[in-house]
């Protein structure tokens, strides 16, 4: 038995106004760990509002109707580049290795197919994140390429990045 059955968890549903603090809570928990994302600055709920509304797309996972995680799908560039994507996702330090991860990009590959894009691309996957980096290899990401230094973790080391592809269909 995996260890979400019989839970209730719900990764397709799109954010709502009344989810934004729990939004805040898991997004700035990442973001303050200073080993994932590359923001130094937790977001506030006012800048929250209008960083979640200008994604292409953004969802929430939940768990007994409690929000666990979540992602935010947006082009990776500009003009002829657009039609490539890329996303970000976040889950409660509590609920990590409980399969949340692998839902959660696996609804967002889903999304960017029915959002246009034709790839999804990670652009700075840091190399003590294994875990991630063990869960796009199974979903059949590719990774293309790697940084040398490229991230600078909460602790100033400096630590190599890889960067990810999956074409979306």
């Amino acid at each position: 038995m995996g260890a979400l059955e019989g839970f209730a968890i719900k990764v397709t549903r799109p954010y709502r106004e009344e989810d934004l603090p729990a939004m805040v809570e898991i997004w700035n928990e990442v973001v303050e760990a200073g080993n994932a994302f590359p923001q130094t600055d937790p977001l506030t709920l006012e800048e929250a509002r209008a960083f979640f509304a200008e994604q292409s797309h953004t969802a929430v996972a939940t768990v007994n109707g409690r929000i666990r995680g979540l992602y935010i799908l947006h082009p990776n560039n500009v003009g002829r580049c657009g039609h490539v994507s890329n996303a970000s996702f976040a889950v409660t330090g509590e609920s990590r290795g409980e399969g949340l991860g692998r839902l959660l990009v696996e609804d967002c590959l889903r999304q960017a197919a029915a959002c246009g894009f034709r790839g999804l691309q990670f652009n700075a996957v840091v190399a003590s994140n294994e875990r991630a980096m063990a869960l796009y290899e199974k979903l059949g990401f590719a990774r293309i390429g790697m940084i040398p230094g490229g991230f600078r973790n909460k602790d100033d080391v400096y630590e190599d990045m890889y960067i990810y592809f999956h074409e979306v269909s």
